[in-house]
C-alpha cells in the first residue's frame, strides 16, 4: 500500500463530506449552494478569532491574503498568494483541502467564495468572489480573486452587510427563523430519499417477479 492511498481520519472525512453534499444537492438542489453559503460566511467568521482575537476590522490587503491562504493550507490545501492590489488580491491553489474527490461535489467550492468573500465583507465592507479556475471542474489548480469594492470587469458572488456576531459570541447560534427553514428543507431531503428506497424496492420486487415468472 502507498502512502497515497493509505486511509486516514482526514481522507475518510473529506470522501464523507463530499458524498453527503453530493447527496444533498442531488435531493434538494439549488438550496444545497444556499446551506453552504450560510456555513461558510459564519465559519469564517469563526476562523477569523484565529487570527485576531480583538474582532478589530483594521486589516490591510496583505493581511488578508495572508490569513486566507494560511487558513486553506490549515486545513490541507495547497494555496499561495497570487497578487495584492489595494482593491483586490488573487490566490492560487495545486491542492485542495477536499483533494481530487471534491469533483464529486463541486458545489463545495462554494465554501471557498462564502468563507473568503464573509471575512472580505466584514474587513473591508464588502466582498466579491471570483472562482476564475476550480479543481473540481478538472482544472489542474484553482485561482480565485477576491475584490474589496464592486467591480463590473468580473463576475462572481458578492457578500456585503455581512452580520458580525457580538464580541464574546458564538457565530454558530443559529437564529430560529434560520433554523427553522434549514429544517424544512431537510425534510424535504429525508421524504426523497425515502421515496428514492421505496422506488428501489418497487423494482427489486418487480425483477424478482419476472424471475419466478420464467
Amino acid at each position: 500500500m502507498t502512502k497515497e492511498s493509505q486511509l486516514t481520519g482526514a481522507v475518510f472525512l473529506s470522501k464523507l463530506i463530499t458524498q453527503y453534499a453530493q447527496l444533498h444537492s442531488k435531493t434538494i438542489g439549488k438550496a444545497a449552494n444556499e446551506y453552504i453559503r450560510q456555513i461558510g460566511i459564519r465559519t469564517g467568521e469563526w476562523i477569523e478569532s484565529f487570527y485576531d482575537e480583538s474582532k478589530e476590522l483594521n486589516w490591510t490587503p496583505d493581511k488578508y491574503a495572508e490569513v486566507i491562504v494560511d487558513l486553506k493550507n490549515s486545513i490541507g490545501g495547497h494555496f499561495t498568494i497570487s497578487e495584492v492590489h489595494p482593491d483586490h488580491v488573487v490566490v492560487q491553489a495545486t491542492g485542495c483541502p477536499f483533494g481530487e474527490i471534491v469533483q464529486d461535489a463541486p458545489h463545495l467550492c462554494n465554501m471557498t467564495s462564502s468563507v473568503f468573500g464573509g471575512i472580505a465583507a466584514r474587513r473591508f465592507g464588502y466582498g466579491k468572489v471570483s472562482l476564475r479556475k476550480r479543481i473540481a471542474l478538472g482544472h489542474s489548480g484553482c485561482e480565485v480573486a477576491i475584490y474589496f469594492e464592486p467591480n463590473e470587469n468580473e463576475s462572481g458572488d458578492e457578500y456585503k452587510d455581512v452580520p458580525i456576531t457580538p464580541k464574546n459570541g458564538n457565530p454558530f447560534e443559529w437564529e430560529e427563523e434560520t433554523i427553522k427553514a434549514l429544517h424544512t428543507e431537510l425534510e424535504k431531503s429525508d421524504q426523497m430519499i425515502v421515496s428514492l428506497l421505496d422506488e428501489i424496492e418497487d423494482l427489486k420486487k418487480q425483477v424478482k417477479k419476472t424471475e419466478e415468472q420464467k
